[in-house]
Formats: C-alpha cells, structure tokens, sequence
C-alpha cells in the first residue's frame, strides 16, 4: 500500500475531520486540499478522492461544481466527518494494513 493510495489518503482526511470533531477545532480546509502536507496526490486524483468521498457519504459541507471540464471544490473549511466516515476509520481490518505500512500512527497522521 503506497502513501497515495486511495483508502490511505481517505483515512487521513477523515482522521483529521474526526480529530477537529472531537476536540471543537475548527477545520482548516488547505490540510485536506490538493495542496496538503498530510499526503501528496495530483489535483486530478485528489478530485476523485474528494468527489467518491462526499458522494459515499464519508463526508458532507463540501460544495462540488462541475465547470468547463474540471471540478470547483468549494466549503473545505466548512467540511465534516459523517457517522459513515467514523465507521470508515473504526473498520478495524483498513486500520491494520494502514498502521502496518506506516508502522505507527504518528506518522500516517502527523497532526495528532
């Protein structure tokens, strides 16, 4: 499992939207953009993450435009984590193969 893999990147947006969640901080939309030092990804594929995302219901507050071909992600200050997002980082079998790869949690989600 790579550090840009799809369900690696999913697990630390989602963790950081719960850590804000849990400790009433307020989400600052650039640690989950394109542009974040949490995981390193193209806009591209970070559009299909964040997309696939909000649409599974991980996720909602995110404003998603189609224009001229591409994709306007709006709102990320305003994003949240949904139950079905807790869910996601509570399945305990994604949990082991993530924390094996990164050997420890610190480093798959720096911010804790």
């Amino acid at each position: 499992m790579a550090k840009n893999d799809y369900h690696v990147v999913v697990y630390q947006i989602l963790s950081y939207l719960y850590d804000c969640l849990r400790n009433g901080k307020a989400v600052e939309g650039v640690k989950i953009s394109d542009k974040s030092d949490l995981f390193t990804v193209n806009k591209r594929y970070w559009e299909y993450i964040i997309t696939n995302m909000y649409k599974s219901g991980l996720i909602e507050g995110i404003y998603i435009v189609q224009i001229d071909g591409g994709l306007l992600v709006s709102q990320l200050d305003e994003a949240t984590i949904t139950p079905a997002g807790i869910e996601f980082l509570a399945d305990n079998s994604f949990r082991a193969k993530a924390t094996e790869f990164f050997k420890d949690v610190k480093s798959m989600v720096p911010f804790i």
